[in-house]
């Protein structure tokens, strides 16, 4: 999914030239419910399997602030099958009042638990501290690695960083009060 043109309007939503934007994975650049689903129905597209999808996302601009938009991607057909995509996003939208407050927003205990991670406490460290079962933890952190579609521990902790999740310039770690519901 990496994009090969832009037009001004687009790169701009994300603080990026046309010139800067070309290169990236769309999906890097977006914050989905999903990142898996979301690429799932871009290989979708790619094969043939159907020929659009609209799905509600959230990106970040230049300044680090998050932007809500509905992306909606166009299969386009060669003459030899398909040629690539043209992705839209929708402009000012406003959060559909009946979702959660931003895709990325964790409850106080999953923050507790995504600092823990990030801070290198073990299952049992986490459970004792939060008062939590061992089982209980790993339940929580099992719904954050989906969540934020990584694979493992680290993975999770770099995607968080990536996301801007957490206080520049302290350990151990801590959540930003933004992102906490």
């Amino acid at each position: 999914m990496t994009i090969t043109a832009a037009e001004a309007e687009f790169a701009d939503r994300f603080g990026l030239s046309p010139g800067e934007i070309c290169g990236h994975n769309l999906c890097d650049l977006l914050l989905a419910r999903s990142p898996a689903c979301l690429r799932h129905r871009f290989t979708g597209l790619c094969e043939g399997r159907f020929g659009w999808f609209t799905e509600r996302v959230t990106g970040r601009d230049g300044t680090g602030r998050t932007f809500r938009a509905t992306l909606t991607a166009i299969a386009v057909a060669g003459p030899d099958g398909p040629a690539g995509l043209v992705v839209l996003l929708g402009h000012g939208e406003e959060p559909d009042p009946s979702e959660p407050q931003g895709e990325q927003t964790l409850s106080a205990l999953d923050a507790r638990v995504l600092e823990g991670v990030a801070g290198g406490a073990s299952t049992t460290q986490l459970a004792s501290t939060l008062y939590m079962s061992r089982q209980g933890v790993e339940y929580r952190v099992g719904r954050l690695l989906r969540r934020f579609d990584a694979s493992n521990r680290p993975a999770l902790v770099a995607r968080a960083h990536g996301l801007g999740m957490f206080a520049g310039g302290q350990w151990p770690p801590r959540v930003l009060p933004e992102f906490v519901e």
